[in-house]
Protein backbone atom coordinates (compact mmCIF):
# COMPACT_ATOMS: atom_id res chain seq x y z
CA UNK A 1 0.00 0.00 0.00
CA UNK A 2 1.35 3.28 -0.76
CA UNK A 3 2.80 5.09 2.17
CA UNK A 4 1.24 8.33 2.05
CA UNK A 5 0.98 10.59 5.44
CA UNK A 6 -2.50 10.19 6.48
CA UNK A 7 -2.66 14.54 5.91
CA UNK A 8 -1.65 13.57 2.25
CA UNK A 9 -4.94 11.30 2.25
CA UNK A 10 -7.48 13.44 3.91
CA UNK A 11 -6.10 16.60 2.19
CA UNK A 12 -8.39 17.05 -0.49
CA UNK A 13 -12.03 15.49 1.96
CA UNK A 14 -12.40 18.60 4.39
CA UNK A 15 -16.14 19.02 4.36
CA UNK A 16 -16.92 15.69 2.37
CA UNK A 17 -16.51 13.23 5.35
CA UNK A 18 -14.79 12.67 8.93
CA UNK A 19 -11.52 13.28 7.74
CA UNK A 20 -9.92 12.58 11.83
CA UNK A 21 -11.39 9.14 11.54
CA UNK A 22 -10.34 8.88 8.36
CA UNK A 23 -7.04 10.25 9.33
CA UNK A 24 -6.79 7.54 12.21
CA UNK A 25 -8.09 4.39 10.10
CA UNK A 26 -5.53 5.23 7.67
CA UNK A 27 -2.52 5.37 10.64
CA UNK A 28 -3.87 2.08 11.68
CA UNK A 29 -3.62 0.60 8.20
CA UNK A 30 -0.25 1.54 7.54
CA UNK A 31 0.71 -0.23 10.86
CA UNK A 32 -0.63 -3.37 9.80
CA UNK A 33 2.35 -5.67 8.47
CA UNK A 34 3.58 -5.55 4.91
CA UNK A 35 2.21 -8.51 2.44
CA UNK A 36 4.85 -11.00 2.74
CA UNK A 37 3.57 -14.15 1.23
CA UNK A 38 3.44 -14.59 -2.92
CA UNK A 39 2.05 -12.17 -5.20
CA UNK A 40 -1.18 -13.15 -6.73
CA UNK A 41 -3.42 -12.33 -9.45
CA UNK A 42 -5.43 -8.91 -8.65
CA UNK A 43 -8.38 -7.51 -10.31
CA UNK A 44 -7.47 -4.66 -8.60
CA UNK A 45 -10.60 -2.09 -9.44
CA UNK A 46 -13.76 -4.26 -7.47
CA UNK A 47 -16.27 -1.33 -7.71
CA UNK A 48 -19.64 -1.78 -7.27
CA UNK A 49 -19.80 -1.12 -11.07
CA UNK A 50 -17.40 -3.94 -11.87
CA UNK A 51 -19.37 -6.59 -10.55
CA UNK A 52 -22.44 -7.51 -12.07
CA UNK A 53 -25.31 -9.47 -10.12
CA UNK A 54 -27.59 -11.40 -11.29
CA UNK A 55 -30.80 -12.90 -8.86
CA UNK A 56 -28.50 -11.35 -5.83
CA UNK A 57 -25.28 -13.61 -7.03
CA UNK A 58 -22.24 -12.26 -8.73
CA UNK A 59 -22.46 -13.17 -12.14
CA UNK A 60 -19.77 -11.31 -13.53
CA UNK A 61 -16.23 -9.14 -13.30
CA UNK A 62 -15.75 -6.43 -16.02
CA UNK A 63 -13.12 -3.95 -16.66
CA UNK A 64 -10.31 -6.23 -16.43
CA UNK A 65 -7.39 -2.66 -17.43
CA UNK A 66 -6.37 -2.83 -13.98
CA UNK A 67 -5.43 -6.72 -13.38
CA UNK A 68 -1.88 -7.31 -11.94
CA UNK A 69 -0.35 -9.37 -9.71
CA UNK A 70 0.50 -8.48 -6.14
CA UNK A 71 -1.11 -8.20 -2.14
CA UNK A 72 -4.29 -10.02 -2.67
CA UNK A 73 -5.23 -7.51 0.08
CA UNK A 74 -6.08 -5.24 -2.66
CA UNK A 75 -9.16 -6.96 -3.92
CA UNK A 76 -10.73 -6.78 -0.46
CA UNK A 77 -12.20 -3.60 -1.01
CA UNK A 78 -15.58 -4.81 -1.94
CA UNK A 79 -15.95 -6.05 1.90
CA UNK A 80 -15.94 -1.77 2.33
CA UNK A 81 -17.64 -0.54 -0.54
CA UNK A 82 -20.62 -2.73 -1.27
CA UNK A 83 -21.10 -5.06 1.82
CA UNK A 84 -23.21 -4.17 4.87
CA UNK A 85 -21.04 -4.63 8.34
CA UNK A 86 -22.75 -8.15 8.86
CA UNK A 87 -22.24 -9.53 4.94
CA UNK A 88 -18.38 -7.70 5.37
CA UNK A 89 -17.76 -10.31 8.65
CA UNK A 90 -18.99 -13.15 6.28
CA UNK A 91 -16.87 -12.19 3.62
CA UNK A 92 -14.26 -12.19 5.87
CA UNK A 93 -14.61 -15.78 7.47
CA UNK A 94 -15.29 -16.97 4.37
CA UNK A 95 -12.25 -15.88 2.85
CA UNK A 96 -9.98 -16.94 6.04
CA UNK A 97 -8.16 -13.55 6.25
CA UNK A 98 -5.82 -12.56 8.65
CA UNK A 99 -5.97 -9.05 10.45
CA UNK A 100 -2.90 -7.67 8.45
CA UNK A 101 -4.08 -8.65 5.12
CA UNK A 102 -7.35 -7.45 6.44
CA UNK A 103 -5.94 -4.30 7.41
CA UNK A 104 -4.13 -3.26 4.17
CA UNK A 105 -7.59 -4.11 2.39
CA UNK A 106 -9.05 -1.60 4.49
CA UNK A 107 -6.26 0.35 3.76
CA UNK A 108 -6.70 0.25 -0.18
CA UNK A 109 -10.51 1.02 0.18
CA UNK A 110 -9.84 4.10 2.21
CA UNK A 111 -6.87 5.05 -1.15
CA UNK A 112 -9.53 4.25 -3.34
CA UNK A 113 -12.19 6.23 -1.59
CA UNK A 114 -10.48 9.10 -0.84
CA UNK A 115 -9.39 10.39 -4.12
CA UNK A 116 -12.58 9.05 -5.87
CA UNK A 117 -14.61 11.29 -3.48
CA UNK A 118 -13.21 15.20 -4.43
CA UNK A 119 -12.51 13.93 -7.98
CA UNK A 120 -16.63 13.26 -8.68
CA UNK A 121 -18.18 15.54 -5.87
CA UNK A 122 -19.27 17.55 -8.83
CA UNK A 123 -19.23 15.23 -11.79
CA UNK A 124 -20.48 11.76 -11.28
CA UNK A 125 -22.93 11.57 -7.77
CA UNK A 126 -22.67 7.52 -7.94
CA UNK A 127 -19.20 7.85 -8.05
CA UNK A 128 -19.28 10.10 -5.06
CA UNK A 129 -22.12 8.13 -3.25
CA UNK A 130 -19.87 5.14 -3.54
CA UNK A 131 -16.68 7.11 -2.04
CA UNK A 132 -18.57 8.44 0.59
CA UNK A 133 -20.12 5.08 2.11
CA UNK A 134 -16.66 3.55 1.84
CA UNK A 135 -15.38 6.08 3.84
CA UNK A 136 -18.01 5.42 6.07
CA UNK A 137 -17.88 1.57 6.21
CA UNK A 138 -14.05 1.85 7.52
CA UNK A 139 -14.85 3.85 10.15
CA UNK A 140 -17.57 1.26 11.62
Amino acid sequence: MAARPPQQIVGGLAGLTDTAGVARAWRRCLDAPPHAGADVWLHADLMPGNLLVRDGRLAAVIDLGGVCVGDPAVDLMPAWNLLSPAARETYRRALGVDDATWERGRGWAILQAAMALPYYVDTNPVMADTARRTLAAVLE
